[in-house]
């Protein structure tokens, strides 16, 4: 078995708003993009791990003309599914089970289903419709809101420390001219100053709705087509879930969740630790998402994630710049395969203007439904052919 695995083509489309395309069409799209990034042909895909929303491998199959589908596997906990997805790429390059695996994301997050619409893996359903529903707990704001004032309670957190989260992703998505709010700055007034969504949620403390579709192709090197000064490599990936992982109602401890489990596996498997890390590129389905995220995963300690924030630590030249690319929040909702790519492009030090110098630890994170949470760390190799 190969003791590599890594990102050997990234692809995305535009990240826009009302795009008046298909998702299967974003989606193709994409996947052309990765592939020819990485060298090879959309037939020679062997292996497909779709992520949420997106297309079914048979009908990836059938309009790439790929002839010899080997291997097709799928993690379901939403938006820490395509983090984790990594592991099932490169367990299958590893083992020989494919050589080329796809990891996709393609959705209309903006102009098709409204997020209360959209279908969910969450097991008791039941509950969800007759007992929270009703009473506005519905969708994901109305819950997370709930989380962040269990910490607004223990901790204690300024409007102002949020704030500094979406300010830095705008400042890093008018780096970025693939994201969806490039030319559009914000400031710390705007942000304050926006119409509240779910207290203390407020407009800029949410992410995009989002029309496009992300792609991310794993080999290992003995079958990279093409060579680069540094490669992208796959050093670990770990996930985990919270006590009642389809339950925050009744969940003795709000702030505890996945990311805790899997980021102590993370770095007790690797030997590295949150220092190690150069950037990281953290799932912000909200901006105090974030920062749980931040501390949940030790590159803050509990209760002074907003100190952090706010003393420019997530800024790009703080000590850990975090969603170079603007994040959710600013960037481009793909359920974090958006962030898996900009980990990527640092490592290949493709980011141009909001590159991070020397660039060789990246770590990225996803959250999903309840809380369930995953990690992975790329590193920057060469390993040559």
């Amino acid at each position: 078995m190969s003791a590599q695995a890594i990102v050997e083509g990234v692809g995305q489309t535009a990240y826009t708003r009302l795009s008046g395309r298909t998702a299967e069409s974003l989606t193709l799209e994409a996947i052309r993009l990765a592939c020819k990034d990485a060298g090879i042909e959309p037939s020679e895909i062997d292996g497909i791990v779709p992520c949420v929303y997106s297309m079914p491998p048979e009908a990836l199959a059938s309009n790439l003309g790929i002839k010899n589908l080997r291997f097709t596997a799928e993690i379901h906990t939403g938006g820490a599914a395509p983090v984790a997805s990594l592991r099932l790429a490169q367990l299958a390059v590893q083992s020989g089970a494919a050589r080329h695996v796809l990891l996709v994301v393609g959705y209309t997050g903006s102009s098709g289903a409204r997020v209360k619409d959209r279908p969910s893996d969450l097991p008791s359903q039941h509950l969800r419709r007759q007992l929270e529903n009703p009473y506005g707990w519905a969708v994901p704001s109305q819950r997370y809101a709930m989380i962040c004032r269990r910490y607004i309670h223990q901790y204690g957190l300024r409007k102002e420390e949020l704030g500094a989260i979406a300010v830095s992703a705008r400042k890093h998505a008018n780096l970025n001219p693939q994201a969806q709010m490039h030319g559009r700055p914000l400031t710390m007034e705007q942000y304050l100053a926006s119409r509240m969504i779910t207290d203390p949620y407020q407009l800029f403390d949410c992410s995009l709705e989002t029309d496009g579709a992300a792609a991310v192709l794993v080999t290992i090197p003995e079958h990279a087509r093409t060579a680069r000064p540094h490669d992208a490599t796959i050093v670990a990936v770990a996930e985990g879930r919270p006590e009642t992982p389809d339950d925050l109602t009744n969940r003795s401890d709000y702030l505890a969740i996945g990311l805790d489990h899997a980021a102590a596996q993370l770095w007790e498997t690797t030997g590295l630790g949150p220092t190690d890390m150069d950037a990281a590129m953290i799932y912000d389905c909200f901006t105090f998402e974030l920062l749980h995220q931040l501390e949940s995963a030790g590159f803050a300690a509990h209760g002074e994630g907003g100190k952090f924030v706010s003393e420019g630590g997530i800024d790009l030249g703080g000590s850990l710049p975090v969603n170079t690319h603007g994040g959710h929040l600013s960037g481009g909702h793909m359920l974090g395969l958006n962030h898996v790519i900009e980990a990527a492009l640092q490592i290949r030090g493709e980011c141009g203007a909001r590159q991070v110098e020397n660039a060789r630890h990246v770590a990225i994170t996803g959250w999903g439904d309840l809380g369930d949470g995953s990690i992975a760390v790329m590193k920057r190799e060469r390993l040559g052919k």
